[in-house]
């Protein structure tokens, strides 16, 4: 079972900066620590001009490949899950985030952005990031937010974990959250 405060979760509305977030966190971290052995990936949004029209999987290695599209045509992602008028690919997703979520002797943190509904149509996925959750390796992570005041089973367990701090960006404290996550992380690390 993780420590208490071994997980940090970052959410909010679409938009607000939670990839952002992470993605500052984890540049500092590697700069004070170029050592650092991080495991993980996070998602990217592929745009046309000013239309979103889907999303990559990113690892921190720097491969990547799709997540999601509108513009899916292939005889295969007919049958592939949507979420809005994205349709998933499942494979892909598993081809690149499932081996950064294998946990490893020298990993010393884990990025993952995000554990949300694209991700949770992968039957392997959270089942890997409850292994990491109960693994004691430093995790962050971002999650959505709850629609209706629900969430997602999935991301419920992940939120509901004991070793769970979970931060609620809006514009107000994104700054001042991104300098308390990093600190967090830092004294994480120092005690792995």
């Amino acid at each position: 079972m993780a420590a208490p405060g071994k997980c940090i979760l970052v959410t909010g509305p679409p938009g607000i900066g939670k990839t952002t977030l992470m993605m500052r966190v984890l540049e500092s971290l590697r700069s004070s620590n170029p050592n650092l052995r991080i495991q993980g990936f996070y998602t990217r949004e592929i745009r046309r001009g000013t239309e979103r029209v889907g999303f990559e999987v990113v690892t921190v290695s720097g491969r990547s490949g799709p997540l999601a599209s509108i513009d899916s045509k292939s005889p295969e992602s007919l049958r592939w899950p949507t979420v809005g008028r994205y349709k998933v690919d499942v494979s892909s997703l598993e081809s690149l985030a499932l081996p950064e979520l294998q946990i490893r002797e020298d990993t010393d943190m884990f990025l993952i952005d995000e554990v949300g509904k694209m991700e949770l149509f992968s039957s392997s996925f959270l089942p890997a990031v409850l292994r990491i959750l109960n693994s004691n390796i430093p995790v962050l992570a971002s999650v959505p937010i709850a629609k209706q005041g629900r969430d997602i089973p999935g991301v419920a367990r992940v939120k509901n974990h004991p070793g769970a701090i979970v931060y609620t960006l809006n514009t107000n404290n994104r700054d001042a959250y991104q300098e308390r996550i990093y600190s967090q992380m830092t004294d994480l690390l120092q005690k792995k």
